[in-house]
């Protein structure tokens, strides 16, 4: 959530802001709602000074008297009135936080223009995806796939993009999540296994709340919603706190299933593990001073930028354009991998800040040193990693003549093996 002053004060800059993110947002109405709001709020309070000032006269008053009879008759009138303008206050309070939550975050100034996927910057390059694989194939066509990767009993069982891990499959996925949580460990990240249902506030919070309403799964009667990344469960572990300015920056770690609807691709884009609606991922977030944001984000980048040297695969990283931003960021990173077989890049990781906008929302702060004051922190997310597309990718850029897959160096001590066989 935007800070109220700068649609105010400044609405010029939030419009070109939602210009920026090609997006629909009828700024005009909010600011209409919140001059009545400001209205009606000198309203109530001009009633309740009229109160204060009756109830000292009547005080100085005989009681019994007309005078005193007169005022309380004044009073009692002034006090339903208040009451009445209290109520219309407090619903006009509720639209108004409500058509806050329709207003994006705002880009930073680093952030390119654009309006497609197509528009995105190439930040950086890594690894030489250009080198012939000529054994490379679409890890759906690897003979024996289907073993290790059962998609048609997962949808038996549930529906289309919730597969079974099999064997070694399963195996590789758990080597590859506890992969991803030692290395952001020993990186500095504190590991936390967070709840994978959360209730509306948290959310509304992170900004999944309206704006990603529909991609999320709710359950009923008790309107809990899944999770479609550990940072929702994450952000929200000091909502409604105020923590310690010498403990900032704070890192956290988590790993969960993730669990999104992902409606609107067709074809090759959800073809095998490209696109689930439950998958697995490890999650970096981190709490930070306003003063080192963008600085934290790009460590956290390059922390996650760190697996994918270690796996040895050829990726990307793609600057954000404020059309393909999203909704709460205020910047974006992308990471990429090669994926040999489907020649295409697969998208494996988003690192964004959001400034204040979540922890606005969430009302997570720190008191300031200098001021004694209380101060909105900056938060900072990133997937490190999200384990279908790796995987994809490594089925396909280490695929053998003889149909097996060499397993990264890094990755033996934890599947065991160093090779995958699909036999």
């Amino acid at each position: 959530m935007l800070d109220p002053k700068l649609i105010r004060e400044t609405p010029d800059i939030v419009r070109a802001a939602i210009a920026k993110k090609h997006l629909q947002v009828d700024l005009n109405a909010v600011l209409a709602i919140d001059a009545a709001w400001r209205t009606q709020l000198q309203e109530v309070e001009a009633l309740r000074a009229k109160q204060k000032a009756a109830n000292a006269a009547m005080a100085a008053l005989p009681k019994g008297s007309p005078e005193f009879v007169a005022k309380v008759a004044e009073m009692k009138a002034v006090s339903a009135q208040a009451k009445d303008r209290d109520a219309l206050l407090k619903e006009t309070e509720e639209k108004f936080r409500t058509a806050m939550l329709s207003i994006p975050n705002v880009p930073h100034a680093s952030v390119p223009d654009g309006k497609t996927p197509e528009e995105n910057v190439v930040f950086s390059l890594h690894g030489s995806h250009e080198t012939p694989r000529p054994h490379a194939r679409p890890h759906w066509e690897i003979p024996g796939f289907e073993k290790l990767f059962d998609f048609a009993r997962g949808a038996k069982v549930t529906g289309a993009g919730f597969p079974f891990y099999v064997g070694d499959g399963a195996r590789l996925v758990r080597a590859l999540l506890q992969f991803f949580l030692d290395e952001n460990v020993r990186a500095g990240y504190v590991e936390v296994a967070p709840p994978i249902f959360v209730n509306a506030a948290s959310a509304t919070a992170t900004g999944q709340l309206p704006d990603k309403e529909g991609q999320m799964y709710e359950t009923t009667p008790d309107h809990l919603y899944a999770v479609p990344t550990a940072e929702v469960p994450l952000t929200n572990f000091f909502r409604d706190e105020i923590v310690d300015e010498a403990a900032l920056p704070i890192y956290r770690c988590a790993y969960t299933p993730c669990f999104r609807r992902e409606a609107g691709s067709y074809g090759k884009d959800v073809r095998g593990l490209n696109r689930l609606h439950q998958f697995d991922k490890v999650e970096l977030l981190k709490w930070v001073h306003p003063a080192t944001s963008y600085d934290e984000l790009d460590k956290l980048r390059d922390d996650a930028e760190r697996l994918l040297r270690k796996l040895d695969l050829p990726y990307r990283v793609l600057l954000m354009c404020g059309g393909d931003l999203g909704f709460a960021q205020s910047k974006k990173y992308d990471l990429e991998v090669w994926s040999a077989g489907q020649k295409r890049w697969l998208e494996v990781s988003s690192c964004s800040n959001f400034e204040a906008f979540q922890a606005r929302r969430a009302q997570i702060r720190f008191r300031a040193k200098e001021s004694g004051k209380p101060e909105l922190v900056h938060t900072i997310n990133g997937s490190c990693l999200a384990v279908p597309r790796v995987l994809a990718a490594l089925l396909e850029n280490n695929l053998e003549p003889d149909g097996s897959v060499k397993i990264p160096t890094v990755l033996v001590p934890y599947f065991g093996k160093e090779y995958l066989s699909f036999q």
